[in-house]
C-alpha cells in the first residue's frame, strides 16, 4: 500500500532551521571562495578547500535537519551510517570541484557554467544518496520529471551563487550569494521530496541502521 508521507511533522520549524544552516554553510564557504580570489596562488588551495568543506557540510546538515520532520505512516525510518556519511563526502568533493574551477578560472563564461553545474550536481547527489541510505519497510519511487526539475534548480541557483561570490564586491555580495545558495539547497531538497512516492510493504521488519543524531 502507499504510505502517507509528511515532510513537515514539526511544521515550519525544520524547514526554517534547515534553510538557516544551508545559508550559514553557504556564507562561510562562499566567503572563503571570495577570499581565495584575493590571495596569492600559494594560499588559494587552502581557502578553496575550506570553502568546499563549509558548503558541503552545510548542505549535508540542512538535508538531515529537514529529514527530522519527515515521517512515513506505518513504518519507522532508519539510516545506514555508511551511506549517510558517503553522502557527506560526495557533497564536499563535488562542491569542491566546482569551487576550484571557479576559484582558478574565474566566475564567468565556461568556467562559471561548469563550476555551477558540478556544484549543483553535488547538491543533488548528496540529497539522493542520503535518501538511498534510508531503511524502511517499503519501497521508494520517484517522479522522473520532478527529479529533473530539482536538479535544474540546484544547478541554476548554484551557478548564480558562485557568480555572486566571484564578483568580490564586499560583504553584502557574500550575504546575497549565501541566501541564493540556501535557496538552491532547500529548493532542491523539497522539490526532490515532492517527487517521492512510498509504497509500504507491511510484512517485513525494517532494516537496522543508525539514525544520525
Amino acid at each position: 500500500m502507499q504510505g502517507t508521507v509528511d515532510g513537515f511533522n514539526y511544521g515550519l520549524v525544520t524547514p526554517l532551521v534547515a534553510y538557516l544552516m544551508a545559508c550559514l554553510g553557504g556564507a562561510l564557504g562562499l566567503r572563503c571562495t571570495t577570499r581565495a580570489m584575493l590571495v596569492t596562488r600559494s594560499w588559494r588551495p587552502g581557502w578553496l578547500a575550506l570553502g568546499s568543506a563549509a558548503i558541503g557540510s552545510g548542505i549535508w546538515t540542512m538535508h538531515f535537519i529537514a529529514m527530522m520532520g519527515f515521517t512515513i505512516e506505518h513504518t519507522p525510518i532508519r539510516y545506514d551510517w555508511l551511506m549517510t556519511f558517503a553522502s557527506l563526502a560526495v557533497a564536499i568533493v563535488m562542491v569542491g570541484v566546482g569551487i576550484f574551477i571557479v576559484g582558478y578560472r574565474g566566475a564567468r563564461g565556461t568556467a562559471l557554467f561548469t563550476g555551477g553545474t558540478v556544484t549543483g550536481l553535488g547538491i543533488a547527489s548528496m540529497h539522493y544518496l542520503g535518501m538511498a541510505g534510508m531503511h524502511l519497510d517499503g519501497q521508494l519511487t520517484y517522479n522522473t520529471f520532478t527529479v529533473s526539475v530539482s536538479v535544474a534548480i540546484a544547478m541554476a541557483a548554484a551557478t548564480a551563487s558562485l557568480w555572486a561570490a566571484g564578483q568580490v564586491r564586499g560583504f553584502l555580495w557574500s550575504v546575497g550569494a549565501a541566501l541564493i545558495m540556501g535557496l538552491a539547497v532547500t529548493g532542491m531538497h523539497y522539490t526532490g521530496m515532492a517527487a517521492l512516492d512510498v509504497h509500504v510493504g507491511g510484512t517485513s521488519e525494517p532494516s537496522v541502521g543508525g539514525s544520525p543524531a
